[in-house]
């Protein structure tokens, strides 16, 4: 077992994992935010998608004690008491069928806004979609998708 220390959804959390613990395992199982959705278990999917210290993160694909000392949010973290604009965006856009997909869907749309407001880059249509290469949505055409994303970088 290894003792980590970390924030989850700005909360302090210190628990022992054992090596081969996944991310996505230990926020699902041990801390019961499954908002973390696992739908392939190979990196695929995107459903899994969290942020690290600020960037999006696969946590299918990242070990809960390569997390130690970080900061992490899940879909569950980015609401203060109202919907996150990217939520409300994709309520508005009819962003989701399913709502598998959702939260990695929005945590992927939230990073995607940040990185590129950061870089002074605009984010079109083309960028969005090219950015959603690794979140996959079984139910949709992405139309609404990238609407819902376009929409919360206007209002984040």
């Amino acid at each position: 077992m290894n003792p980590i220390n970390l924030k989850v959804n700005g909360k302090e959390v210190a628990r022992d994992v054992s090596g081969e613990t996944l991310l996505s395992d230990f926020l699902r199982e041990t801390l019961r935010l499954t908002g973390t959705h696992i739908g392939c278990d190979t990196s695929q999917c995107g459903a899994c998608v969290v942020h690290v210290d600020g960037k999006a993160v696969k946590a299918c694909t990242m070990l809960a004690a390569e997390a130690d000392g970080t900061d992490v949010t899940t879909i569950e973290g980015i609401s203060n008491g109202e919907m996150h604009p990217m939520q409300r965006a994709f309520n508005d856009n009819h962003g989701l069928q399913c709502g598998f997909c959702t939260p990695g869907m929005i945590m992927s749309g939230i990073d995607m806004v940040n990185r590129y407001r950061a870089a002074g880059d605009d984010l079109t249509e083309a960028a969005i979609r090219r950015e959603l290469e690794g979140n996959i949505c079984r139910c949709t055409g992405y139309h609404n998708i990238v609407k819902s994303i376009q929409q919360a970088a206007g209002e984040m």
